[in-house]
């Protein structure tokens, strides 16, 4: 038996509003079949960069042939274009905004279509809800089966961005910055294991993490092994150094957030 196509969606709409549920409809109208995955609808708000870390997390753990379907737009309405990605793998549809920055990174081969197909939109488009208009019925197209080439040419030119990088203030400093602040309070930094591999040895050298109003001293493997109201490092699922506390939001215990610098001291 075949088996059903596979949509996902990743957003900054929330939940309380008509317009997750919209999308939705117009793709099952095309294909009544499919099997829909929410990522998540709390991507913060306007931030680009918030839902290229998001779908980036998520999108190599679904099937091959999944369509990811990406809007996060501030930009609708304007001049920014909208795009179809291919990788070996998957399809990505959303805004020419750089919310696919991270694919683009990882993805060794890759093609890039801008979407000019209009007789696949809904008539007529709105300017201010592409989701429903361009996105969704170009996504159930592509989940149906026709080809990428059929939605617009290909470019080269596509909006695109660099994630910051951890830098090397002296031989005894490096500097990060938080990324994100996740719903348990947890600081996920842009610090790899590769940028600070003492860190995570099993005994490693002095050290000392400053976020905030906190300096921290010690690295656990997991959220259990600090003591309720210690602050830490760890390791975390996403592959960068987290700032924790078990049982309790490390956010506000360090009064830091999205953007704080991170300086580590060796």
């Amino acid at each position: 038996m075949a088996r059903r196509p596979i949509v996902t969606l990743t957003t900054d709409f929330g939940t309380q509003d008509h317009f997750i549920g919209t999308m939705k409809g117009v793709i099952l109208e095309n294909v009544p079949e499919v099997q829909f995955v929410d990522i998540s609808h709390s991507v913060q708000a306007f931030d680009v960069f918030d839902g290229a870390l998001t779908i980036a997390q998520a999108y190599s753990y679904f099937p091959s042939g999944t369509v990811h379907l990406v809007v996060v737009d501030p930009g609708v309405g304007s001049e920014r274009r909208p795009i179809a990605v291919s990788t070996e793998k998957y399809t990505f549809v959303g805004p020419d905004n750089g919310v696919f920055s991270m694919i683009y990174d990882r993805e060794a081969r890759l093609s890039v279509r801008h979407i000019t197909a209009e007789h696949y939109f809904l008539q007529p488009v709105s300017n201010t809800f592409h989701g429903r208009d361009i996105f969704a019925p170009i996504t159930s197209y592509l989940a149906k089966g026709v080809d990428l080439d059929r939605m617009g040419e290909e470019v080269t030119d596509f909006v695109r961005f660099a994630a910051p990088r951890p830098k090397a203030v002296d031989e005894h400093t490096l500097r990060g910055v938080v990324l994100k602040v996740d719903r348990f309070g947890n600081l996920i930094t842009n610090i790899t294991p590769q940028d600070a591999p003492m860190l995570f040895q099993a005994e490693p050298s002095p050290f000392k993490i400053i976020v905030g109003s906190k300096e921290i001293g010690q690295v656990h493997s997991a959220y259990a092994q600090g003591v309720p109201g210690q602050v830490f490092g760890l390791l975390g699922s996403m592959g960068y150094l987290e700032i924790a506390t078990n049982r309790g939001a490390a956010s506000k215990i360090t009064e830091a957030g999205k953007g704080s610098e991170v300086k580590i001291l060796f």
